[in-house]
């Protein structure tokens, strides 16, 4: 059975889209079947993997609203091993729309349970908040990937989103654990940078990744391309950092390696 894994964080520009899709695909490569989830209504990571978002007939949305079956909308990617269960603007409502419905919090793990079988990996890109559509990521997740960017404030909002992953363990996912805290944009030059990396290795010991992946332009440029890094350039630093995360999450979980 496969584990889902949730990469979240209510703050944006903190790299969130760019570990799920960068992740998921070094998974792919690393011969593990993985299905990347598009649960963020601005379909970045949908668009980050090749797929027009204004192409897609069936969403998150129609499958966590409309019913529709989720087989109906995975799409094959152009990576190996890699599907895609993509996100629209449609998304955006989804919030409201659900408030009112039977079963509100679990409606992406009843739309993606019967999935887990046919997967090494489900990874979910999570809105930037903590509402509805984070809860049912959260709520239908194994674990948790929090990414945290290197830079001034790193802490900030932490606190609220470890609270928010306690709740959802409390009341309805007991479950649920954090994967690691992954520190990003690091720039081992900054002063910043390197005392930031203390800092929250010091205060969420245990949880934090050892893998950092830093700051990279290559990185940056992937997703304009309609790719991961690895496939837009595999020798960088950016497809480095995210083949060591995967292999450390695979070690982490009892892989060989």
């Amino acid at each position: 059975m496969g584990k889902i894994i949730a990469v979240v964080n209510q703050k944006g520009g903190v790299g969130k889209t760019t570990t799920a899709v960068n992740l998921a695909a070094s998974f792919a490569v690393l011969e593990h079947k993985t299905l990347l989830i598009d649960s963020d209504p601005q379909a970045n990571a949908t668009s980050a993997v090749g797929v027009d978002a204004q192409d897609v007939d069936a969403s998150v949305y129609d499958c966590m609203i409309g019913n529709v079956n989720v087989r109906q909308a995975i799409l094959q990617t152009n990576i190996p091993n890699l599907d895609l269960f993509p996100a629209n603007i449609n998304l955006v409502g989804a919030e409201v729309e659900m408030i009112s419905m039977d079963r509100k919090d679990f409606r992406m793990r009843d739309a993606i349970y019967e999935l887990k079988d046919e997967y090494d990996f489900i990874i979910i890109d999570c809105a930037p908040s903590l509402g509805q559509l984070t809860v049912n990521s959260l709520v239908a997740a194994d674990s948790v990937i929090i990414p945290v960017q290197c830079e001034y404030f790193a802490l900030e909002g932490l606190g609220q989103l470890l609270n928010t992953v306690r709740i959802i363990q409390n009341a309805m996912n007991p479950n649920l654990t954090i994967e690691g805290i992954l520190l990003t944009m690091y720039d081992s030059r900054l002063k910043l940078a390197n005392a930031v990396v203390e800092d929250v290795q010091q205060h969420c010991k245990g949880i934090v990744f050892n893998t950092i992946i830093a700051r990279n332009i290559r990185l940056s440029e992937a997703p304009s391309h309609g790719k991961p890094i690895i496939a837009y350039d595999i020798q960088s630093r950016g497809t480095i950092n995210y083949l060591n995360l995967a292999k450390e999450i695979l070690g982490n979980n009892g892989y060989e390696i």
